[in-house]
């Protein structure tokens, strides 16, 4: 696939437009946003990656295509997955309201820098070390017996780096908007704030540590990750404040992520295979084994994302009823 200087500027562009105008038309206005907003807003965003793709079908063909509405999906739903943590963070800390929308903001904005950064140590690595292959496929197989065992991400906000602020700096609990530090008389104090933007960009290196991994595994294309990464995090705001609630009922959302990282996992092994120059693995060969087409990872991960989907909003419903009927 070879990408032109002037999409590279047009995509990077755009995405700063997108940002910008999330702060100016829509960070800035009064009180919380309403659900019609916040569905326009979604609505357009969910329109801008298909039109991407479609975009990218026209000029660069169907397999470019699928390989990014496939590493879209899949990077939306571990976005949500992230968005799950970040409700979490933001009940512990008892955010208020009117301070929520800047700090998922915030939060966004860290994701976007953490992925950018890995996608760049990841493009580097595929293109130096093709065994680095063998090391994506094992974390992300790791991490998918994790998400179906229900711990692959701690949900205590109280991570390392919050107990260490707590402990070796002097902390506020009032609350002072975006500042990240206030002068008291004499003293500066750390504000609740800080504590939440720090837990914000834990939960996002973490889940970026699964991201990259798991979209080199659909695509070999740095920009197609990049893309994918970009989309998927559009609308992640509005999303909170339309979902939150919705939010805690996908309850086998993690379950089903981990059956597509685990998928994808073995798609990595099988093409460390193929590429093997290990000595230790058949005498430094490549291994003759099958490749699993992205069309067929496409839909491997829609139907998987479909069955968990309806099946969290069934076994919640289910509970729902049987909780009225004792009531």
């Amino acid at each position: 696939m070879h990408v032109s200087v002037l999409e590279w500027i047009v995509t990077l562009g755009a995405t700063i437009a997108v940002l910008l105008f999330d702060i100016v038309a829509m960070a800035r206005r009064p009180g919380e946003p309403t659900m019609r907003r916040c569905a326009i807003a979604l609505s357009a965003y969910v329109g801008l990656a298909v039109l991407f793709g479609i975009w990218t079908w026209y000029f660069h063909g169907q397999q470019f295509a699928v390989e990014f509405f496939a590493g879209w999906l899949t990077e939306y739903s571990l976005s949500i997955d992230n968005l799950f943590i970040f409700v979490i963070i933001m009940t512990s800390f008892n955010v208020p309201k009117v301070y929520q929308r800047q700090a998922l903001f915030v939060g966004i904005v860290i994701a976007l820098i953490l992925r950018g950064i890995f996608i760049a140590l990841g493009a580097v690595a595929i293109q130096r070390f093709s065994w680095v292959f063998y090391l994506f496929g094992a974390f992300l197989m790791y991490t998918a017996l994790r998400l179906g065992r229900g711990s692959a991400h701690d949900t205590d906000t109280e991570n390392a780096g919050v107990r260490f602020a707590r402990t070796h700096l002097n902390v506020t609990d009032r609350w002072h908007g975006l500042k990240l530090c206030v002068k008291e008389g004499s003293q500066r104090l750390v504000t609740p704030m800080s504590l939440v933007i720090l837990a914000l960009g834990v939960a996002d290196l973490i889940f970026a540590l699964d991201s990259i991994p798991a979209i080199y595994g659909l695509t070999r294309q740095a920009y197609l990750v990049l893309a994918a990464n970009v989309f998927a995090l559009m609308g992640l705001r509005q999303l909170y404040f339309m979902l939150a609630g919705l939010l805690q009922r996908l309850v086998y959302l993690s379950k089903g992520l981990g059956v597509i990282l685990f998928f994808i996992g073995i798609k990595l092994m099988l093409h460390a295979l193929r590429e093997n120059n290990l000595p230790f693995i058949n005498g430094g060969k490549h291994v003759d084994v099958p490749e699993i087409p992205t069309l067929l990872s496409l839909a491997v991960i829609v139907v998987t994302l479909a069955v968990a989907a309806a099946a969290s909003l069934y076994a919640t419903r289910v509970g729902d009823s049987d909780q009225s009927q004792e009531g």
